[in-house]
């Protein structure tokens, strides 16, 4: 019997897949447990329109990452930061303030998970910080402390 996968199913496959079973397999234990439906000619057509869209939607996205890489590359981002004697600074510059930062300067939102700094950033001057857009873009911009 072939049957599509609801959830992924260890050895056997993952979400979204079709596989072929064995009727018992599929009626004692993959049906009842809401793991596979079976695959029906229109279960299949309507399994190959979500593929279609889900391609799509992750083209955009990609679209939309190198869009932003080539707008940020290489930039310098300008954060705003108190700091004591020396150029020391209360606390440390996080990810959400650069990302806020890049939201003013550049217009452009990228979630504060994707900042990956290398080190705290904890004194006044300019950083290297990697931002992950998408697995095919990578962003190198420059952070520059200033004093508040």
């Amino acid at each position: 019997m072939k049957v599509i996968l609801l959830t992924d199913v260890p050895k056997l496959g993952k979400q979204g897949e079709v596989v072929q079973v064995s009727d018992g397999y599929a009626r004692n234990f993959l049906l009842p447990k809401s793991l596979a439906v079976e695959a029906s000619e229109a279960r299949l057509r309507e399994l190959k329109q979500k593929n279609e869209q889900l391609e799509k939607r992750k083209e955009k996205e990609e679209q939309k990452a190198i869009w932003i890489k080539e707008k940020i590359e290489g930039q310098t981002v300008v954060v705003q930061a108190k700091c004591g004697e020396g150029g020391k600074l209360f606390g440390a510059v996080t990810s959400k303030e650069i990302t806020d930062a890049l939201k003013a300067q550049y217009k452009v939102d990228i979630d504060k998970k994707r900042v990956e700094i290398k080190e705290p950033i904890r004194h006044l001057g300019e950083y290297p910080v990697r931002i992950r857009l998408h697995s095919k873009a990578m962003a190198e911009v420059n952070v520059r402390v200033e004093e508040e």
